[in-house]
């Protein structure tokens, strides 16, 4: 069986506590799992930015497993929209 993906593993291990993603578009921040989980390969998570509580993330593996694709839904959005993909994955040291 393939590897898991190094990134999700990394969120997976992370969680519960915060962790902070850098995105392809350049953005970084800190999100908290609500839950992660792998189902053999293909990883799955949502969550919510800590500046943003009331907006939701998703977090799957891409088709191939070689990339954390992420989603956002906005409270007053009708469904996902895709908004890039996650580069690095960090534990926030100093979370209360």
């Amino acid at each position: 069986m393939a590897d898991l993906n190094q990134i999700a593993k990394r969120i997976h291990n992370i969680s519960p506590r915060p962790v902070r993603l850098t995105l392809d578009d350049g953005t970084e921040a800190t999100f908290r799992m609500d839950w992660v989980e792998f189902f053999q390969q293909e990883f799955k998570g949502e969550g919510s930015r800590e500046n943003e509580p009331d907006v939701e993330y998703r977090f799957i593996s891409s088709e191939d497993n070689e990339s954390v694709l992420v989603g956002r839904k906005k409270p007053d959005d009708d469904g996902w929209s895709m908004i890039g993909s996650v580069l690095e994955a960090e534990a926030v040291e100093d979370a209360e």
